[in-house]
């Protein structure tokens, strides 16, 4: 067994492999870390954008982390699409029972077409049971109005924004992403 940090996405699966499991895959090889994977859902997709999505059922996803986490060990987690407030349960259960460590949270919500990623109670489930089980937090621009209430508008907007998720959502770190160059990211 590798001596490299085990570190499990559990996040939907991208066809064009530019998000999702495929990217956090690769992310994980280019910074020397063992991989390992729980998919919540597969998209067909491109750079063009998301034609179909198909979520797993919950129970699949939970065996999935079971799986490798009974086996081979998890030292850190990242979640990316989880698409329902159900498989966000499921994760949050597993983080739990596993006592499952430096857990990063990407609360993908909306694709960067404006398709919605996560439907239902699932902002609600997220915000309630998995985000305070985090280390850190990385909504984007959207994802933080939404997660903190706020409208952003500038950098300083995004500090209170994480600030307040911070207070409120009982997460230790929040990074706001989308910021560029002075000026807000283009949705």
């Amino acid at each position: 067994m590798s001596t490299l940090p085990r570190v499990l996405t559990v996040a939907g699966s991208d066809s064009g492999g530019g998000a999702g499991v495929q990217a956090d895959l690769k992310v994980f090889v280019a910074h020397n870390v063992y991989g390992l994977c729980a998919i919540t859902a597969i998209t067909a997709q491109n750079t063009l954008g998301i034609k179909k999505t198909h979520i797993l059922p919950p129970q699949v996803v939970g065996e999935q982390i079971e799986a490798v986490t009974t086996d081979i060990g998890v030292d850190s987690v990242k979640t990316g699409m989880l698409g329902t407030g159900e498989t966000i349960r499921v994760v949050a259960e597993k983080v739990e029972k596993h006592k499952l460590q430096n857990l990063v949270v990407d609360p993908v919500m909306l694709a960067t077409t404006g398709a919605e990623l996560l439907g239902g109670d699932g902002i609600e489930v997220l915000a309630d049971e998995l985000i305070p089980l985090a280390k850190i937090v990385t909504p984007n621009i959207r994802e933080a109005e939404k997660l903190a209430g706020l409208s952003i508008n500038s950098v300083s907007d995004m500090a209170r924004a994480a600030k307040e998720m911070c207070e409120t959502l009982g997460v230790e770190a929040v990074l706001v992403t989308g910021w560029r160059h002075g000026r807000r990211a283009k949705r």
